[in-house]
């Protein structure tokens, strides 16, 4: 196997990992998942690196499972948040789960017939007939209180000002920890990888993996950044709010713009977290821009590049001609 990890370290991609994950992933097809919880009916850029993730183990010949979650998302992940988030009901649930499916299926071809072909979940599948008893016996009973006492998104809730944390929101864990051990048990899935702020979320999963069977489970476990602004702004907003990957959300001209205006020191990051160009030519990129930074060669690279990638390259001609339009710059065909 090619050395996916030294692939994402290059790549500023990897920010904690398990011991023993980069020799597991060396040494044969590994099937990995990533969750993404239904709270809207579409992704936004955030959501493009772990599906970048998804991506890169694909062609690095892993299996790569998209976990869509119909279940977690009716509890609401406590991670990074400082309030409790409101419910949905089923109705907005389900029409969310099914608008996610529909995102993924632009950048993963689960009906591929690959050995290491995409896979999609949803974990409302296994949990809707999952007893309170039975979670309580089966899994409550292998993790300690203390042990999820510890987990960062738990003390910062309970230390910090407001309500604190609700039952509901402190259980979320335990229902992540299980889809790890739902998926190892019935897909042989040995890594999961998520955002930094999943740490506590994923390693609870990889301890119920080990803890729910018998002596010699493995799992691991791999988190990415959160993806910043040089200037510590959040990244992935506009003046107009999120930057979405659905074009009725957020226009392919729009979309092209907001990468098109992205400064300087966020370009050279951005061009090798958000695109698939090899480190040759992401260094020739950065030499050529930073000779003639005027001409912004890296921001209309990582533009053209991310563009394509997320409504193909049809979409890309047209905002391009657009923006000639707008800036004076067309053509009268155009």
């Amino acid at each position: 196997m090619k050395n996916i990890i030294a692939e994402l370290q290059w790549r500023g991609l990897v920010h904690d990992i398990m011991p023993g994950t980069e020799e597991q992933l060396l040494k044969e097809m590994t099937t990995t998942y990533i969750g993404f919880d239904p709270t809207s009916d579409s992704l936004h850029i955030g959501s493009l690196v772990p599906i970048i993730l998804l991506v890169h183990l694909e062609k690095f010949g892993h299996k790569p499972i998209a976990l869509v979650g119909g279940a977690t998302g009716m509890i609401g992940d406590p991670s990074g948040k400082s309030d409790e988030r409101n419910l949905l009901d089923e109705t907005t649930l389900n029409h969310n789960v099914a608008g996610i499916k529909r995102v993924l299926s632009r950048f993963l071809d689960f009906n591929s017939k690959e050995t290491n072909a995409p896979i999609l979940v949803n974990n409302y599948d296994w949990m809707k007939t999952f007893t309170f008893i039975d979670f309580a016996r089966e899994v409550g009973k292998r993790i300690t209180v203390n042990y999820m006492m510890a987990k960062d998104s738990v003390k910062k809730r309970l230390s910090g000002e407001g309500e604190g944390m609700s039952f509901t929101e402190f259980t979320y864990q335990l229902i992540q920890g299980y889809d790890f051990y739902h998926l190892h048990k019935h897909y042989n899935c040995l890594l999961q990888m998520g955002g930094s702020d999943q740490w506590g979320n994923i390693t609870t999963g990889t301890e119920l993996v080990r803890r729910m069977n018998p002596e010699g489970a493995k799992a691991f476990a791999m988190t990415c950044p959160l993806i910043t602004k040089a200037d510590g702004s959040k990244f992935g907003k506009s003046e107009g709010g999120n930057i979405w990957l659905d074009a009725d959300k957020t226009s392919v001209y729009k979309f092209y713009q907001f990468w098109l205006n992205t400064t300087d020191v966020d370009a050279e990051k951005y061009i090798k977290i958000f695109t698939f160009l090899d480190e040759a030519t992401v260094n020739a990129l950065i030499a050529a821009h930073q000779a003639e930074p005027h001409l912004r060669l890296l921001q209309r690279k990582l533009a053209e590049e991310v563009t394509t990638f997320v409504h193909a390259k049809e979409a890309l001609d047209k905002a391009i001609q657009a923006s000639n339009i707008l800036f004076g710059n067309a053509t009268s065909d155009d």
